[in-house]
């Protein structure tokens, strides 16, 4: 199957997969799935889309939990984006977490789909006080290169660009992508998977804005610990999740409305190229 010809399309993962940061509860979750979606539909209008994923799951879940029902749907491209939940736990084994990656990778690419993937940005420059967990996203990413390596599977190499880090790109909980997040994450898959309109743009810095001086002060910190941290912090020691009761927003394959052109952010609100 040739670049854009793609007709369904399963995405798995956790949160960001799911599309929290670009939109609300009221309102819907749009998320990087959704526009990669979009894009695949601008090229071929008869693609279908499906999202599983959950909020909160960590690598060995999205496997348990998700694959089964992905192979049901006979996807010819797959992305699949987990890890993130495990890095931030306290016990943290990268073999494990790229071993249930690589068992996805392998039955997709076993059933003849196309799989995609990404690599994770550096967390200590987006949470400070996660700095001392650098060293477990490099070795992350690592496994996540070599497993892919082993089954053909591409990857979107976000973890080499700093404008992944800018935070503006992130949330106010700074767990999440906000909009221009998710459109830059979508465009680097469009990218990676070579699809007609995608370029290198989102590699590009943000356009000169509001400044960030201060946002990781000591009274900022403070704000973002209670506000965040803290309820993260209850929720692991009470053994609860944020996706507790909560199943997959887009469980079937569906025909997919685009809201915008192919290739990814193209305006300043979606992190385009500057204005020159």
């Amino acid at each position: 199957m040739s670049d854009g010809e793609y007709v369904r399309y399963v995405a798995l993962g956790d949160s960001q997969t799911e599309g929290v940061g670009d939109g609300d509860e009221s309102v819907g979750l749009r998320g990087w799935a959704d526009r990669l979606a979009e894009h695949l539909a601008a090229v071929n209008p008869s693609v279908r889309y499906a999202n599983l994923a959950v909020r909160g799951r960590v690598a060995g879940q999205v496997r348990a939990e998700q694959l089964g029902p992905a192979l049901a749907l006979r996807p010819d491209l797959v992305t699949v984006v987990a890890g993130m939940n495990d890095l931030l736990r306290p016990r943290f084994e990268a073999a494990e977490v790229a071993g249930h990656l690589e068992e996805m990778f392998a039955a997709f690419t076993d059933a003849g789909a196309r799989v995609a993937t990404l690599t994770f940005p550096d967390i200590g420059k987006v949470i400070p006080l996660a700095r001392p967990l650098r060293s477990r996203v490099s070795v992350l990413n690592d496994r996540i290169r070599q497993a892919a390596g082993r089954h053909g599977v591409t990857v979107a190499e976000t973890a080499a660009h700093a404008v992944t880090a800018d935070p503006r790109m992130w949330s106010a909980d700074r767990l999440h992508a906000a909009p221009p997040g998710h459109a830059r994450i979508a465009a680097a898959f469009s990218h990676a998977l070579g699809l007609p309109g995608s370029d290198d743009t989102w590699t590009l810095p943000l356009p000169p804005g509001a400044a960030t001086t201060g946002r990781y002060g000591p009274a900022a910190e403070l704000r973002w610990s209670a506000a965040f941290l803290g309820p993260w912090l209850v929720r692991r020691l009470r053994g609860r999740s944020s996706g507790d009761g909560r199943t997959a927003k887009r469980p079937g394959l569906e025909r997919v409305i685009s809201e915008g052109a192919p290739g990814g952010p193209s305006t300043p609100e979606a992190g385009g190229r500057p204005a020159t």
